[in-house]
């Protein structure tokens, strides 16, 4: 494939995220959605850009705020949006809502809200990978509020020991919830952790695709060969708050007003520029754009027209020997 095909698609990939978040911003806003959510516009490159390297075999384990790495991952446009609505068809079932996307077919066994969770599934799954030698790859995306865990620092100390096949990415949007990175660490310095484990870790301008994309596959490419795990600190901004459709306010507390320092760096934006720059034609680049909104669209409409799960399964998978 070539440099175009894949500028594109990741191109592609990032408007079909952003376009869906835009989506579900209006369903929070109006009340159509009723669970928590949180959104990923402006940090599209990120979860892009890592996934790329990625097959369906590999595994991502995402957070609280994953719409963008189920989609990038392969997951279902329909079945997402069906489950942020909390419908039968959703990817779930309608059972997890926002925060609990499942797509077994493509790798996501599961996000989860728990404020650092994805850390030691993925280096469980890791560590199962290394034991079966299939050449399989587990990803953690985790934000920078996350780090402070206590059980953060010691699943990375066991993937380090096992030279597991997992890759730590940490998504520093400068903020956990409302809290301001310089209110919780005395020095901004994150990706030095993988210093103390003895792994690769760098820092990369996460709403630039391509430094993403370079990083992710050096590190993908490095667990398969069996030479252990990596950290990726990408630093980025959410243009959103924490949780609902408001620009730059954090549960009702205003931000620093970051905001309009980062809306010129969106990564849409930048590699659309770089795309013009390369020749590229500008109609071709507007279809892309009409063509993912209206894709979104379609979508949208099925999931608002989808019925909700049936009362009586209420209890169905809870129990074990009950549904599955």
């Amino acid at each position: 494939m070539t440099d175009y095909d894949i500028n594109l698609r990741r191109l592609r990939m990032m408007w079909r995220i952003r376009h869906a978040e835009e989506v579900i911003a209006g369903w929070v806003e109006s009340g159509l959605a009723r669970t928590p959510c949180h959104l990923y516009i402006g940090q599209e490159a990120v979860a892009t850009g890592i996934c790329g390297s990625l097959t369906a075999e590999d595994q991502v384990w995402g957070n609280h705020r994953s719409h963008g790495h189920y989609l990038a991952k392969g997951g279902d446009l329909t079945g997402m949006l069906c489950e942020v609505l909390c419908r039968a068809s959703g990817c779930a079932g309608g059972r997890g809502g926002s925060m609990h996307l499942l797509g077994r077919e493509v790798g996501i066994l599961g996000t989860v809200p728990i404020v650092g969770a994805t850390v030691p599934l993925a280096v469980g799954g890791a560590l199962a990978m290394r034991m079966q030698g299939k050449g399989r790859v587990s990803v953690a995306f985790f934000g920078d509020g996350c780090v402070e865990e206590g059980h953060v620092g010691e699943s990375m100390n066991l993937a380090a020991i096992y030279r597991t096949p997992c890759l730590f990415v940490i998504e520093n949007n400068l903020y956990s919830s409302h809290m301001h990175i310089r209110e919780r660490r005395v020095k901004d310095n994150i990706a030095t952790m993988a210093d103390l484990y003895g792994m690769p870790g760098e820092v990369v301008d996460g709403n630039d695709i391509a430094a993403v994309a370079v990083a992710g596959a050096t590190a993908v490419a490095r667990a398969r060969a069996g030479e252990g795990p990596s950290l990726i600190e990408a630093r980025t901004f959410r243009w959103r708050g924490h949780v609902g459709h408001r620009m730059d306010q954090d549960v009702g507390v205003s931000r620093r007003g970051e905001l309009s320092e980062w809306l010129p760096r969106c990564p849409i934006a930048r590699l659309r520029a770089r795309l013009l720059e390369a020749g590229v034609a500008p109609t071709l680049l507007e279809q892309l754009e009409v063509d993912s909104k209206a894709e979104v669209a379609a979508a949208a409409q099925v999931a608002e027209a989808a019925p909700f799960p049936d009362p009586s399964t209420l209890t169905d998978h809870v129990y074990a020997g009950g549904q599955s």
